[in-house]
């Protein structure tokens, strides 16, 4: 797969002033406003980090069950994927407690970075647009947006009246591989002043087909080798289905806000029901102990499954006027209620409570010439706990607050950024009577320089400071999902980044596009090491601080081969890759993406559009230890959109095939990856409607 593979990582850098740049536009030559990147906005052109952003029928094309795997065709984004039920997104390698998952620029308030089986409480039906920011969110956002951030637009909160009273929509689906069924129905009303919306979700598939075994060659071989002697031991077979991988979740929301003449004031009511099923085994049976990583793992005799439920409140509000040096104000707060419960069999395991609520207000400066910027405030707070026989991590209170100020200025053909942000954080285990506070600075310089025919090249240096999680300082205990026993360290210290980027884009004419190429030093890095050692049966998996390197790129071409009236046809073409290692003695870090490379046809028209795509992923032999290699696949995947009545109606029928070919594909990422593939075939029916 490497031979195919290194061509076109390799070409497109070598000749990127030829055709790199801008993010591909959509057709017409739109520009797109980034709500996460700036309080004041910011265009995908002007922005030097990598962006990405999903909408409208990419957005439903591209939707899954889980926020993670919908983005992990985005060059730089991957997935941790844990089965259907749990997956985050991991971005140039860095996830969990390293990329922020927004709701309406307000964290998810759940437990998705405490663990990867954990289910970010976001369900991507409600989606109306997902934002997604590469590299260092730190600046607005906090120290757990080193690595980047996605932002979730769901619309719950309307902020304007819909046009003709009355705006919403239908969505329904069938998938083959999990013969599951899904659907969405959300409604805005206009009442005066006053704007109502209303929405509801229902998803429900059953367990996973899979091409060939669940179990992974390497895994396969490893264990015939360990048990070459043992007439009793035969290892698992299960193939064609994947066993506890089935899903089940509803919820809805209901908000309501008051529109005024310089701005609106908004509520929204949520709540998100899950149960779902982990795969891969991880239950605590009577199987085989001799495991000496993540990969050996005992496979148990139960499956867990998690039942997740989420009540949330969110208020939003913004007002569009002048006020001494402001010109306006925006107001976001979140608070929410979170559980969830690991069942094994009919016994409960271990319940995970989470009750927070974050606040961020944000003023934005009257401009002064060519200078424009803004200042803000964010705090959290953060009441964690676990009880049960895997209550690994003790209960904790984080309480955080930031300050900081984003300036742009422009001068000619050159814009130039500036920010800062500090940042204090106490972290209290309350049953260990022990209380860590940090604090920690951040700021960025980028500058860009506009050339001609629609070129922009930019370069951005940053600092960022990572202050430690509560799983990180107080980890101590037994955690199925990893199969290891979990040890943090509460003498942790800050994590301080260094990061550079440079990018190249276009954004007019046929060619345009964007070229990324970024490296990040980090002291102090923080991360899961495994140490040979063996507690209740489990590797034993610490929390250690080691310099690390990061380094790599994304590249995105579209070719517009036609472009008229009624018919656009445009080759697209994507690639990314990813290098991490320890400093001090060049061992690869764990769990990196390998290269891919994505290449695809895109064919719109009045009554019908289509999509081919050709997914190639490279293997992965650069390993940490206790890791098996990951061999490299290739994925076929197309679409077809029929729009029966484009005068009269939004209506929308499609039919979506994803891995055509049926082949297998393991996510190196994932802490399952050699018992739990990637799915198969699956072909989807999906209708939409707007209104």
């Amino acid at each position: 797969m490497r031979s195919v593979l290194l061509p076109f990582l390799v070409l497109p850098v070598c000749a990127a002033p030829a055709v790199a740049s801008a993010t591909p536009l959509p057709p017409g030559g739109v520009e797109e406003i980034l709500i996460t990147s700036r309080p004041f906005g910011q265009s995908r052109f002007d922005a030097v980090q990598g962006t990405a952003v999903l909408t409208g029928e990419e957005l439903s094309r591209r939707l899954e069950g889980t926020l993670g795997e919908t983005l992990a065709a985005i060059p730089g984004v991957s997935s941790s994927s844990f089965g259907p039920g749990a997956s985050r997104p991991v971005i140039r390698g860095l996830g969990a407690g390293r990329v922020r998952v927004l709701s309406g620029g307000i964290g998810s308030i759940d437990a998705s970075t405490t663990s990867p089986d954990h289910a970010v409480a976001i369900e991507p039906l409600t989606a109306q647009r997902i934002e997604v920011i590469r590299g260092p969110g730190t600046l607005l956002y906090g120290s757990a947006a080193v690595g980047g951030v996605v932002n979730v637009i769901d619309g719950r909160i309307p902020m304007s009246a819909p046009e003709n009273g009355a705006s919403g929509g239908l969505r329904g689906a069938y998938s083959s591989v999990d013969d599951g069924w899904q659907g969405q129905a959300e409604l805005n009303a206009a009442l005066g002043s006053f704007v109502l919306h209303i929405d509801g979700y229902k998803r429900d598939t059953r367990d996973l087909e899979i091409p060939g075994f669940a179990e992974s060659d390497a895994l396969r071989a490893l264990e015939e080798a360990e048990h070459e002697h043992d007439d009793d031991h035969a290892g698992e077979d299960i193939r064609g289905l994947l066993p506890n991988s089935d899903v089940d979740n509803e919820g809805g929301a209901i908000g309501l806000s008051y529109l005024f003449d310089s701005g609106f004031i908004g509520v929204s009511l949520s709540r998100n029901d899950m149960n779902y099923g982990v795969p891969g085994g991880h239950g605590h049976g009577e199987g085989d102990q001799d495991a000496v990583g993540p990969d050996e793992a005992d496979h148990g005799e139960e499956g867990v499954r998690i039942d997740l439920e989420q009540t949330r409140f969110d208020l939003m509000g913004e007002i569009n006027r002048d006020f001494g040096v402001f010109k306006a104000a925006k107001l976001r707060f979140g608070y929410a209620d979170y559980e969830h419960t690991e069942l094994e069999g009919d016994e409960i395991g271990t319940v995970f409570q989470n009750e927070g609520w974050e606040g961020r207000i944000e003023l934005v400066q009257q401009e002064a010439g060519n200078l424009r910027g803004a200042v803000g405030l964010q705090m959290l707070s953060r009441d964690f706990a676990a009880f049960g026989e895997e209550a690994f991590v003790p209960p904790t209170d984080t309480f955080l607050w930031g300050v900081f100020v984003v300036e742009e200025f422009g001068a000619g053909p050159w814009t130039f950024d500036a920010g800062a942000r500090l940042e204090r954080q106490s972290v209290e285990a309350q049953d260990l009577g022990v209380d860590r506070d940090f604090t920690g600075f951040s700021a960025s310089l980028a500058a860009a320089y506009d050339l001609s025919d629609g070129w922009r090249v930019g370069v951005a240096g940053a600092r960022s400071a990572r202050l430690p999680t509560a799983e990180e300082l107080f980890s101590n205990g037994p955690h199925a999902a990893t199969s290891a026993f979990e040890i943090g360290d509460p003498n942790l210290a800050k994590e301080v980044g260094w990061t550079a980027e440079f990018s190249l884009k276009k954004r007019a004419g046929r060619v345009n596009g964007s070229f990324n190429l970024f490296y990040n030093r980090f002291d102090d890095f923080i991360y899961q090491a495994f140490t040979g050692a063996e507690e209740d049966g489990l590797t034993v998996l610490e929390y250690r601080q080691d310099d690390a390197e990061f380094w790599g790129g994304e590249i995105e071409i579209a070719y517009r081969a036609i472009d008229r009236k009624g018919l656009q046809a445009t080759l697209s073409l994507g690639a990314d890759m990813v290098r991490a290692k320890l400093v001090d003695t060049g061992e690869p870090l764990p769990r990196i993406p390998p290269k891919s490379l994505t290449a695809g046809i895109e064919v719109l028209s009045r009554y019908v559009d289509g999509t081919l795509e050709l997914l190639l992923v490279d293997d992965q032999d650069r390993l940490a230890a206790f890791e098996l290699p990951t061999d490299g696949f290739a994925f076929v995947n197309a679409s077809l959109s029929v729009h029966p009545f484009p005068d009269t109606a939004d209506l929308t029928f499609s039919v979506i095939a994803r891995n055509i070919g049926d082949r297998e594909g393991r996510n190196h990422v994932s802490f399952l990856k050699d018992r739990v593939p990637l799915p198969g075939r699956d072909i989807r029916l999906v209708a939409l409607y707007r209104f």
